[in-house]
């Protein structure tokens, strides 16, 4: 998400960054190096000069400056635009107080429509409010089919009426069948085509009369750049659309939809899709994100994935037996499943502050690498996940060819765990016992 642009963004400013001197031609041609790169990134013109602009009259005089490094300074007003123009602050779903609030999820077909409604549902779910799906897209054979594998999927009920192809009816019967069972929110999944029409507009401004949503959300391929603005206007033109969410933003190296997407509708972004699971979506926070664009890591949004991630019970008492006993294999095999509930090893990563998408490209980061660990550590015994000291030359070959990986990759696990646990022996001696595996520890709800 954002590689390039975050790539060239930070070579333009790393030079006037350091500089304890910045004149303002200086500053000017950092300025123009950084409009070039939106407009490699898709940002539209009209927008990028606008940014530049702001930030150009907010950078007058920083050259004069004694206090604070005018290079740092220059990047805390770019970061602070960037903010601006990806929408200010985070913007959440405004559900009415009267249960059930509706939301009315739109778009094109291929956009990630009917995934994106089971993942919002999921979401306030994990909110501790009742959610119910209602599957009124009556064109695509599939999309009903799709939302109920979801549905269950996800523990959350579905409402289907497959004897009728009127949608306004189903969805109406679906908000009644919420308002018994007292959910909190209702999600309409409605129907698509491959380009915006005036008959598919016309369908969809009857729905929001017949149901009154409190958000009707567009969902947008992000990588589709400008095309995403375009077709985010023509929504909001004839509906009058509330939020967008942006889908495919794992994929999305150049980031035009997202930059440009507020600044031309002003509506806010307020999800992002970052991956096919059900869990691959996110809150969108501008200030945040403009920190991971410059490369100053998200830690908050960091802790905000671990503390859903992790089993709290499960970590207490790992960590108990870890100060009462030390550290095994068995420890580092639990700990490894509860980090990757964090998702792809480079995207947490990139969260961190210092960690720039070329490091992490440099080290070749291997998606496959924890995998690879948990067949090792769960090709050996339970003695020998326990008492890793007694893993000779002999269980060394047996464990390589049980889990299919070179005895190579086997001993260097056992030279890692064995300086983790030095590690770990250390921490507890100074008073201080850290998550395994997590910097500082456990995150605190």
């Amino acid at each position: 998400m954002f590689g390039e642009l975050s790539e060239k963004l930070d070579a333009v400013l790393s030079r006037l960054r350091g500089r304890g001197v910045l004149s303002d031609a200086d500053i000017r041609e950092g300025l123009r190096e950084v409009r070039r790169v939106l407009l490699e990134a898709d940002v539209s013109f009209q927008l990028s000069r606008e940014f530049l602009e702001r930030v150009e009259r907010r950078a007058q005089g920083i050259a004069a400056l004694k206090t604070v490094a005018p290079g740092q300074q220059l990047v805390k007003i770019v970061h602070d635009e960037l903010t601006t123009m990806l929408g200010e602050k985070r913007e959440p779903l405004r559900i009415g107080t009267i249960p059930p609030g509706v939301v009315l999820v739109v778009g094109l077909q291929g956009s990630g429509k009917t995934t994106t409604a089971a993942k919002i549902a999921r979401a306030l779910t994990k909110e501790g409010r009742a959610v119910r799906l209602v599957a009124a897209d009556v064109y695509r054979p599939a999309a009903i089919d799709q939302l109920e594998t979801l549905g269950q999927k996800v523990s959350i009920p579905v409402y289907v009426d497959r004897d009728t192809k009127d949608a306004i009816k189903i969805a109406r019967a679906g908000i009644d069948a919420a308002k018994r069972a007292r959910d909190r929110v209702v999600i309409v999944d409605t129907a698509g085509r491959s380009q915006i029409d005036a008959e598919m507009m016309g369908e969809l401004k009857k729905m929001k009369e017949a149901v009154h949503p409190d958000e009707i959300l567009l969902v947008a391929d992000g990588m589709t750049g400008q095309d995403a603005v375009r077709i985010a206007q023509g929504f909001d033109e004839a509906l009058g659309v509330t939020g967008v969410v942006l889908t495919k933003m794992d994929g999305d190296a150049r980031g035009g939809a997202a930059l440009s997407i507020y600044g031309v509708t002003k509506k806010p972004i307020k999800y992002i899709g970052v991956g096919e699971g059900i869990e691959a979506l996110e809150e969108f926070h501008p200030e945040r994100m403009a920190g991971r664009i410059l490369q100053m890591g998200d830690v908050v949004s960091l802790v905000e994935k671990a503390q859903e991630a992790f089993d709290v019970e499960e970590t207490k008492k790992l960590e108990k037996k870890v100060r009462r006993e030390g550290m095994d294999l068995q420890d580092f095999l639990t700990t490894l499943k509860q980090i990757q509930k964090l998702g792809p090893l480079e995207g947490v990563l990139k969260m961190l502050p210092g960690v720039n998408a070329k490091a992490l490209k440099d080290a070749k980061v291997e998606p496959d690498r924890m995998r690879h660990i948990e067949a090792i550590v769960l090709s050996m015994t339970a003695e020998e996940r326990k008492k890793p000291e007694i893993i000779n030359g002999s269980r060394r070959a047996r464990i390589a060819k049980g889990c299919g990986r070179p005895t190579s990759e086997v001993n260097r696990l056992l030279d890692q765990f064995r300086d983790m646990q030095k590690m770990m022996k250390r921490m507890g001696q100074g008073g201080r016992m850290g998550f395994p595996g997590m910097p500082g520890g456990m995150p605190r709800r």
